[in-house]
């Protein structure tokens, strides 16, 4: 790899403007004016220089939740959230929805799928990118019960305080721990694929464990001292969860169909009819069903078949932006949202069953003629995706943490975080390697016969010609991830700054703040990126996505 400096570039020392929007000049097309210490210091020793000349709109809000999984009621009667992406545990009031806690990453919880609680109050979850299950005991004691790498998804407790944990999509055992972290973690079944053990279970008044088959379309108990196994119900599209109520009577919510059921005598009988892309339920203490979505953030509570949100929803985790065919379109990790341009309003949206749905699990995504390119390091694929009719029109399958793609000529373009590369994929299905030795490839763009990408650990931008020649336009952005390119202008999309840069050659220019910025991953196994914070240029105008808001900002130049 041939990787140098362009030269001239130079820094801006100085700071312009901090701490506001300059007045009078938010539609200037001028690239700013920037003063210049030192005309011989090169870009490699440039540090950002804030010159906000632009006023970033937010024209679109998402879910106050990154993302809503398991849910369960607490002793105090408030109802407890987890959110992986989001990477926090709340606690809301069931009957108004305000937030009451929030425990993250600081106070030792980290990507939590679900939540339970036994009869002491002590509460455990399960991070299902980290493997770890843990807990605070009912005087705030933080406990590890045990690491059973990634997948550990459903948790539930047995009426005598075992506790119960299982795997999915990353693997598929189903195992007891010991809630102290002492005895090591005993193995039930590890026969419950293919790709999925148990999603969200329940401990049944006939003490056995009851759980579905995200697969299979089928809810099962155990006997958890033999393993034995009993068909409980079958027919369902994907079940997400099993719940008893205070009668005993197990209720099933069917994620793609968008139902929750009632089983009598082995049968389904519809209690109600939401919608699709739920993750879970729970029952409170009168036996008001409440529900969860992973695909669009919020929480509801049901009243006579009919969903009241306790939190918004809408984008739960905003990542890769594009245009298309007039609307702003936005990668939703399980869904595809559009918006309009000029107002935001919302125009489209379809959603993703996670490993169902053909359009999988999306990341970033990219204008390709009337289709579009979605890529996801979680599913290791690119789609050409064919918005109107919904339909996969051909995909790259096996990639290695594949962050974002971009047409290319007759090839597609992709960053490869799992082997540091930047790859071209032929129609043919053919993947070579454009240019490698990156410690983060993340985002691209087409200028002219090149592409510009950044590198978030690095924290540079490179531009490759299409011999894999590399040469570095700018270094020391703050972990840069979505670019586009307006003319001959490039911005940077900066997730850990929170903000809009513009790469110049007098060093680097911080244009637009955003409210929020990125997000750290779970554990080193996902992309630093983790959801990707996209840039898209129009005729004078960028979109930006903030994914710890949920927000899409339009910002004109």
């Amino acid at each position: 790899m041939n990787k140098r400096p362009i030269e001239p570039r130079v820094a801006a020392a100085a700071v312009l403007a901090v701490g506001g929007i300059v007045g009078g000049i938010a539609g200037c097309s001028e690239s700013p004016s920037v003063e210049i210490e030192n005309p011989q210091e090169t870009v490699d020793q440039a540090a950002n220089v804030t010159q906000l000349i632009y006023n970033a709109k937010i024209i679109a809000k998402g879910a106050d939740i990154s993302g809503a999984n398991g849910i369960h009621f607490g002793p105090d009667g408030l109802l407890y959230v987890a959110s992986v992406i989001g990477s926090e545990l709340l606690a809301l009031d069931p009957a108004n929805g305000e937030i009451k806690h929030r425990w993250n990453s600081e106070q030792g919880v980290q990507g939590p799928d679900d939540v339970a609680f036994n009869a002491d109050g002590d509460y455990f979850w399960t991070s299902i990118l980290t493997g770890e299950v843990a807990g605070f005991t009912a005087n705030g004691e933080r406990v590890v019960a045990a690491t059973l790498g990634p997948g550990v998804n459903p948790i539930t407790f047995s009426d005598d305080g075992r506790l119960f944990v299982a795997q999915c999509f990353f693997d598929t055992g189903l195992y007891e721990i010991d809630p102290k972290g002492i005895i090591e973690p005993r193995l039930i079944r590890g026969d419950l694929g293919p790709g999925c053990g148990l999603n969200g279970m329940d401990w049944g008044p006939d003490d056995r464990l009851y759980g579905p088959r995200w697969f299979r379309g089928t809810v099962v108990s155990f006997d958890v001292d033999s393993g034995e196994m009993r068909e409980e119900v079958s027919g369902l599209q994907v079940p997400a969860a099993v719940k008893f109520n205070s009668l005993g009577q197990l209720h099933v919510l069917d994620t793609a169909a968008g139902t929750v059921y009632r089983v009598v005598d082995g049968q389904l009988v519809t209690v109600a009819e939401l919608t699709p892309g739920l993750d879970n339920f729970a029952f409170d203490a009168d036996d008001t069903l409440y529900v969860s979505s992973f695909t669009d953030g919020f929480v509801a509570r049901v009243e006579n078949g009919t969903m009241i949100e306790l939190t918004p929803g809408g984008m739960a985790h905003p990542g890769g932006v594009a245009l298309h065919n007039g609307r702003v379109v936005v990668a939703d990790f399980h869904s595809i949202r559009a918006f309009e341009a000029d107002t935001g309003e919302a125009s489209m949206v379809q959603r993703n069953i996670l490993g169902v749905s053909e359009i999988g699990s999306i990341v970033s995504i990219a204008e390709d003629g009337d289709n579009l390119l979605l890529t996801s390091w979680m599913d290791g694929s690119v789609r050409i995706w064919d918005p109107v009719n919904e339909k996969t029109v051909a995909r790259f399958d096996g990639l290695a943490a594949p962050i974002h793609a971009v047409r290319f000529g007759a090839s597609i373009a992709v960053t490869l975080h799992g082997t540091g590369t930047l790859a071209l994929l032929a129609a043919d299905g053919t993947v070579s390697e454009l240019a490698s030795g990156f410690t983060a490839p993340t985002g691209l763009a087409v200028l002219g016969e090149d592409l510009l990408m950044t590198d978030r650990s690095t924290g540079e931008v490179l531009k490759v010609n299409r011999a894999g020649v590399v040469e570095t336009l700018a270094t020391g952005l703050r972990a840069p991830e979505g670019i586009a390119v307006v003319g001959e202008r490039i911005f940077v999309n900066e997730s850990e700054l929170g903000a809009i840069t513009e790469i110049t050659r007098r060093g680097n220019v911080v244009v637009a703040r955003l409210d929020g910025g990125g997000t750290p991953p779970a554990s080193p196994s996902q992309p630093p990126s983790m959801i990707f914070n996209g840039l898209a240029a129009g005729e004078d105008v960028l979109f930006a996505t903030d994914e710890k808001q949920r927000a899409l900002y339009r910002i004109d130049l």
